[in-house]
């Protein structure tokens, strides 16, 4: 039986399942998002499908049930109500999806589980999921320098993150 996680107005996030394995895989090792990632091999995946500290979701259109992209998900047992984003790849590209995911994704943190910080990190020259966390009120924490090793070259991450009281600020003045 399929487990909803959070509805929005044209998305869904259901709690993956070992059925969808292939899907994340294909969509992670895709070369315009693998590029943009670590990517993981499929047992690092099935260890944290569905654990105490981590999940998979599905993100799926509410009428198709298509399949969109997935999200990754660590920290939910973090003692500290901190959570982390560790993927948010996106299938589908161009349509206002990935907005709508961070919408729901800090609804989800902080209305639903009550956490107190949300973040992720980001490869410095994704200049366009850098567009989109910001506009979505993610704030530049930090940057760490030369920290992967991608194809003999060093990369630099980029530390972003959201504070409940933020989100809760920014929700208050969406709706004057």
């Amino acid at each position: 039986m399929e487990k909803i996680i959070k509805t929005g107005k044209r998305l869904r996030f259901r709690q993956a399942t070992e059925a969808d394995m292939d899907y994340i895989m294909e969509v992670e090792y895709k070369p315009g998002n693998a590029k943009y990632v670590i990517p993981y091999t499929r047992e690092v995946h099935m260890q944290t499908l569905d654990t105490p500290s981590a999940t998979h979701l599905i993100i799926e259109t509410i009428d198709a049930k298509e399949k969109v992209g997935f999200l990754m998900i660590a920290g939910l047992d973090n003692p500290s109500k901190e959570i982390e984003w560790t993927r948010i790849i996106l299938d589908t590209k161009g349509k206002g999806y990935g907005q709508e995911t961070l919408e729901m994704l800090k609804s989800w943190a902080f209305d639903d589980l009550k956490f107190h910080r949300a973040w992720l990190d980001c490869k410095d020259y994704n200049a366009r999921a850098l567009h989109v966390y910001e506009k979505a009120g993610l704030v530049r924490e930090g940057l760490i320098r030369e920290t992967i090793l991608t194809d003999g070259v060093y990369e630099n991450l980029i530390i972003l993150g959201i504070l409940d009281r933020e989100y809760f600020a920014m929700k208050k003045e969406q709706e004057k």
